[in-house]
């Protein structure tokens, strides 16, 4: 697929997501624009269904919305707010960890370039390019498993890590796509374009896709 049929399908599934079930981290962004709440909800949603992301968000940041605040509770409090996230009792130690770093070393405010982002503990480039994207308005490909799944079963790549899809999605992508391509994705890839079996007799891009790897659809 060159690069002029993708955008073509970016374009179509940009009318369509709407209909779909929206990313929580995004919504949150959305709503917020805080890039420590979206940093903090990132962290949360990793290996944790969207519902439970959402409710574990709502509780944590009405006890503590900023890394000030974080730092008043003990891990053992944050864990309690969070659960039953995924690893709830490790991600309460990094996220008190990385509250007391953002104090500490950045005078309370969230880095806002991928470099020190990426020093923070627990934050890989997933969550650091969400943070630039929806939090500062930086352009940025945030890459998870749906969006390496996605680009590679069109025949847009052809890559073996989420890493070398950013960097092939930077390389051919204009930079105005590059931060709205996550939560179209995302959602396109939980309702539709799903890992095993996609419901391909539902998909508005269905004539363009190269169904590479795909070994059955509905």
């Amino acid at each position: 697929m060159d690069t002029k049929t993708f955008l073509k399908v970016i374009d179509i599934l940009k009318r369509e997501y709407k209909n779909w079930n929206a990313p929580v981290v995004t919504l949150l962004a959305d709503r917020t624009k805080d890039p420590y709440k979206i940093l903090i909800s990132t962290i949360i949603s990793l290996r944790t269904k969207d519902e439970v992301t959402a409710e574990a968000s709502k509780r944590l940041f009405k006890r503590a919305g900023t890394p000030e605040e974080m730092l008043t509770l003990s891990e053992e409090e944050i864990a309690e707010l969070i659960y039953p996230a995924g690893f709830y009792r490790n991600k309460a130690k990094i996220i008190r960890e990385i509250s007391k770093t953002i104090i500490e070393k950045y005078r309370g405010k969230v880095p806002n370039n991928l470099e020190e982002l990426l020093k923070l503990k627990g934050v890989g480039r997933k969550t650091a390019n969400l943070v630039l994207s929806k939090g500062y308005g930086i352009p940025a490909i945030c890459v998870d498993t749906h969006v390496h799944r996605i680009v590679n079963r069109l025949g847009f790549v052809k890559t073996k890590s989420p890493e070398e899809t950013e960097e092939e999605l930077m390389k051919k992508l204009p930079k105005k796509y590059w931060t709205e391509i996550n939560e179209i994705l995302v959602a396109f890839g939980q309702t539709i374009c799903k890992p095993v079996s996609p419901l391909c007799s539902k998909c508005p891009v269905e004539k363009f896709c190269e169904k590479v790897g795909v070994e059955r659809h509905r």
